[in-house]
């Protein structure tokens, strides 16, 4: 039985994790702040910033989930008479 189901709480233990928590806190605001001045270099450049982002999402996806997803977008368009 580990001490948080006994109700004891070890403050060291406790005291790690925050502190690791807090740190890794800190790391992810700085990358997102990087990102945030590549974007802004991308825009200052004359890029639209909605397509990267866009580009990005696609490039996380899986090739056979992105694929589908453009299928059925096309299929969407046409049945709405928008240019495929």
């Amino acid at each position: 039985m580990s001490n948080a189901s006994s109700g004891e709480v070890s403050s060291e233990r406790l005291r790690s994790f925050i502190l690791r928590i807090e740190k890794l806190e800190e790391s992810k605001a700085t990358i997102a702040e990087d990102i945030k001045d590549v974007y802004g270099e991308a825009k200052s450049t004359g890029f639209d910033i909605k397509i990267i982002r866009k580009i990005i999402s696609m490039r996380k996806m899986d090739v056979e989930k992105r694929r589908e997803e453009e299928e059925l977008l096309d299929l969407y368009k046409s049945a709405l008479g928008m240019e495929v």
